[in-house]
């Protein structure tokens, strides 16, 4: 029998927002999810400036959209293997973690980049494609968060529940 009442814990994640960042060195691409998590939106692209000053923005971004969870791109080599920028991310996400206190997840941003360059090739002009192309990229990245997160909750909420003996 399928229940028709969601959990608490099901509820709660499809009224909250999620913040994906796109960490660069340069230039942080923001997107934000709706309130029911199914779209990823680009916001914003923040040119770096110091740590201070871009946490500052990050915590108003975060209270702006009433943020309750962040993901952080971090950037494997196509391998899958954790370099420079990967751990240089990680570091960043323990400090936002911390300054935020903001629950924080790493994800594997393989290829998002360049997605989003292939998205924007046609539709934006050379000098807009460089500071739309961070908050795209973040856009992917929270997409393919949600798809990969709403395909789990599915299957465990639609999975019935059967009786001893009902195979």
């Amino acid at each position: 029998m399928v229940s028709s009442r969601p959990s608490p814990s099901s509820s709660a994640a499809k009224s909250a927002r999620i913040l994906a960042i796109d960490y660069g060195r340069r230039r942080i691409g923001l997107a934000v999810s709706d309130e029911l998590g199914i779209t990823a939106v680009p916001v914003a692209t923040l040119e770096r400036q110091n740590r201070q000053k871009d946490i500052r923005r990050l915590r108003e971004v975060a209270r702006n959209y009433k943020i309750t969870l962040i993901i952080i791109g971090s950037p494997l080599h196509l391998a899958g293997h954790a370099g420079e920028m990967a751990q240089e991310a990680a570091r960043f996400a323990s400090r936002i973690k911390k300054e935020l206190g903001l629950p924080v997840e790493l994800r594997d941003e393989r290829l998002t980049s360049w997605e989003a360059e292939q998205t924007l090739k046609e539709n934006v002009g050379r000098k807009a494609k460089k500071t739309h192309l961070d908050s795209v990229a973040a856009a992917i990245l929270l997409r393919d968060f949600l798809d990969d997160h709403r395909g789990r909750e599915s299957a465990l909420e639609l999975k019935p529940v059967l009786r001893k003996g009902e195979e």
